[in-house]
């Protein structure tokens, strides 16, 4: 399959060049030039499927013209070897645990899934930096656990360095020590900024003409296709765990209505690609925190990026959502086409506050901060005797500071999240001046 940029649809690259340019010359992202939708049979049948039976499907109908499906099953047998169920928090109410990978965050799958394909271009390919180094080097910005998912995802991987960019003192400390204890073929870059900061330095990195010429460089933030497209699996996993339940009389029947946490709006697109792909659902609702660019976006037509604010739910702290220009694509820039698939809602502090609370009150579950904006969204828009699904994107340990104080309690930490905090924090301290940042990057490539 071709794939071609959102600023030029006539240019097209091969999927490999699409995965190790991350984005194109033209500062576009890159799109499949189709979107194949899967057979009614296969939604018949969903709900007796595994996880890995799911993704291997949708990863055929992603990338089956370019790789043998030996391989994209090999791919996603590695990617996938944990569960994200699917748990009733009150009636018709469904949270989608995506929390239970090795970084217990929901971007363990994409960066997972590209790290083995990056993988396996390498290995196929055999491509060189002209000083026969480091293949690949991935930049990526994180406001929170994409450094964590792309990092535990990528180490060790032969012929890849990964640079973590983050903003100083904006993320948990348990979400640093995930990226900056690892040491190897990781470097964590402390960017003195916010995330639109490190997300503009990765950018001009990929558009600097001596970088490119001396470095070989990809991003595994969402704006890499081999990074989104993958979290379109655990919609379809989430739609067959629900027609499960309504099968057995469980659940309500009907589409579901399906809220996502929203910063970047990576996970929200993939969502969107697979309802294009046939998944049924009746609609989306992006649920923002402060940064809420794109629900003013839904209600006045006008899309004003804006000073990235900083929030309780962090990893959504963003001001100018990269793949807003995906979105765009997708509905040929109609808003009336966007507004009819996609609802909006937007929380302050104090409100996700509340909502942590009250969720706890009334039900015992226990919401992340960002997991908290998607529940409220979603009770907010979902109709009586309807099915709703929210995305919980992270473990609430994660956030265990912030939580303990809004409920007076002492969540346990998983042992997979104490072990990262008993390793030795080493960072790179970064300006957020891109200048500063193109010779590091030359230096430590030996130039």
């Amino acid at each position: 399959m071709r794939y071609y940029s959102t600023n030029d649809p006539n240019t097209t690259v091969t999927l490999r060049e699409a995965v190790v340019r991350g984005l194109a010359p033209d500062r576009g992202l890159y799109m499949p030039n189709s979107i194949k939708r899967l057979g009614q049979e296969f939604f018949n049948e969903i709900h007796a499927l595994s996880f890995q039976q799911i993704a291997d499907e949708v990863a055929m109908a992603f990338f089956g013209e370019d790789l043998p499906e030996t391989d994209i099953r090999r791919i996603t047998e590695d990617t996938l070897n944990f569960d994200i169920p699917l748990v009733e928090v009150s009636p018709g109410i469904y949270s989608l645990e995506l929390f239970h990978g090795p970084t217990l965050a929901f971007k363990d799958i994409g960066a997972r899934f590209m790290a083995r394909l990056l993988e396996y271009f390498i290995a196929h390919e055999e491509e060189k930096t002209h000083k026969g180094e480091s293949v690949v080097n991935v930049l990526v910005a994180t406001s929170g656990d994409t450094g964590s998912a792309v990092a535990n995802g990528f180490l060790g991987v032969n012929g890849i360095h990964v640079y973590v960019l983050y903003p100083k003192g904006k993320v948990s400390p348990i979400q640093e020590s995930q990226f900056t204890t690892l040491g190897h073929n990781i470097t964590a870059v402390e960017v003195d900024g916010v995330f639109d900061d490190c997300q503009r330095l990765v950018k001009q990195a990929f558009m600097d003409a001596e970088l490119r010429n001396h470095l070989v460089m990809t991003s595994a933030n969402s704006i890499n296709v081999a990074r989104f497209l993958p979290q379109a699996f655990y919609y379809f996993y989430a739609y067959a765990q629900l027609r499960a339940f309504q099968l057995s009389g469980k659940a309500p029947e009907g589409e579901p209505v399906i809220s996502v946490p929203s910063g970047n709006f990576g996970n929200l697109t993939a969502g969107l690609i697979a309802h294009r792909m046939g998944l049924p659902v009746k609609y989306f609702v992006a649920a923002n925190n402060a940064n809420d660019v794109f629900l003013k976006y839904l209600l006045t037509g006008t899309y004003c990026p804006q000073p990235t604010r900083q929030t309780l739910a962090n990893a959504m702290d963003v001001g100018a959502p990269s793949n807003f220009a995906r979105i765009l694509d997708l509905y040929a820039n109609s808003l009336e086409a966007i507004r009819n698939d996609i609802r909006g809602d937007a929380f302050t502090d104090e409100a996700i506050k509340d909502i942590i609370r009250d969720c706890y009150h009334h039900t015992g579950y226990i919401l992340d901060p960002h997991g908290a904006c998607a529940y409220e969204a979603l009770r907010r828009h979902l109709k009586r005797n309807e099915p709703g699904i929210f995305l919980e994107t992270a473990h609430p340990a994660k956030f265990k500071e912030k939580v303990d104080d809004i409920l007076d309690t002492d969540i346990p930490i998983p042992q997979r999240l104490s072990a990262f905090m008993k390793g030795q924090k080493k960072t790179v301290a970064m300006s957020k001046h891109f200048p500063d940042f193109k010779e590091y990057l030359l230096q430590s490539s030996g130039e």
